[in-house]
């Protein structure tokens, strides 16, 4: 069958982790929506596969966990009653944990926000680990049974940190965010360091997340039609993230030396090209 020449497809993603639309990548790179579709697809299996593969043995020792929100085909509460209960239609969270040191992103995972997702997360997340670590999430309840059952009791120096909101957080404010006028720590597990008891940098990961793909965009109608697109999406954007995306604060500490997350961790010795990701379906297609 016919096939994107490799400059084509490597056009395409570069449009696509540049958080352009389905639409916009189409009318900027002359291809089918069809063919970007498929595209997605294929690059976002082998993106997965290259993160399973590669982002092992990380020895991490401060890692910060938080979940972000999205939707497919409709926010929840504006499903209509003949989807309403099927798998990957409402709301969506990508839950994502990340090495406070060198911003890898460790371990991600696309679902709901529930203690059985938080399991599966958290035991994702110690099978990549080679030593013990800290660990801070949010105040969300389901990590505290996740935790345990992943890093067993005191396999991990545990603590949450829960923020805490001015008066009237719960009533809908449209789209004004609530205001933190504090935090928490709280102690769960282990000797975590409370001066590293902090979720800033992973927050910040997911504002990166946030910007780079539109699906994640909020008020628009770039949101994802399909979940399993979604999680394509994602495993592109964190292999992007982890081995393409020069980070400005791992290079200046470099002196100037671009560096990436998979570069600080040790994962890799040079700055990935988004050509070196598009050569990966070359790779599959010829074992």
């Amino acid at each position: 069958m016919n096939r994107l020449p490799a400059e084509r497809r490597t056009a395409v993603i570069k449009a696509l982790v540049e958080g352009n639309s389905i639409r916009a990548t189409c009318r900027l790179t002359g291809t089918a929506k069809g063919t970007v579709i498929r595209l997605l697809a294929e690059i976002g299996e082998a993106c997965h596969a290259l993160h399973d593969r590669l982002v092992r043995n990380v020895p991490a020792k401060r890692l910060q966990a938080d979940e972000i929100w999205s939707f497919c085909h409709a926010k929840a509460r504006n499903v209509p009653a003949r989807l309403q209960g099927k798998p990957g239609i409402g709301d969506l969270w990508t839950w994502v944990c990340i090495d406070a040191d060198t911003k890898l992103a460790i371990s991600y995972l696309v679902g709901q926000r529930d203690s059985g997702e938080a399991t599966v997360f958290m035991r994702d997340l110690v099978s990549r680990l080679a030593g013990r670590a800290q660990l801070t999430t949010d105040g969300f309840p389901g990590y505290l049974q996740a935790v345990e059952e992943a890093f067993g009791w005191n396999g991990v120096d545990y603590a949450m940190l829960v923020k805490l909101y001015g008066a009237g957080h719960e009533i809908d404010r449209g789209y004004s965010p609530p205001v933190c006028v504090g935090c928490e720590r709280h102690w769960i597990m282990g000797k975590p360091d409370n001066a590293s008891v902090s979720t800033s940098f992973v927050e910040r990961s997911n504002l990166t997340l946030r910007m780079q793909q539109r699906r994640f965009t909020r008020l628009t109608n770039a949101f994802s039609k399909k979940a399993a697109n979604h999680a394509y999406a994602v495993a592109l954007h964190f292999a992007h993230y982890n081995f393409c995306r020069v980070h400005q604060t791992l290079t200046k500490a470099a002196k100037g030396i671009y560096r990436t997350p998979a570069m600080a961790a040790g994962l890799t010795d040079h700055v990935w090209t988004v050509a070196d990701l598009v050569a990966l379906l070359d790779q599959k297609a010829a074992a």
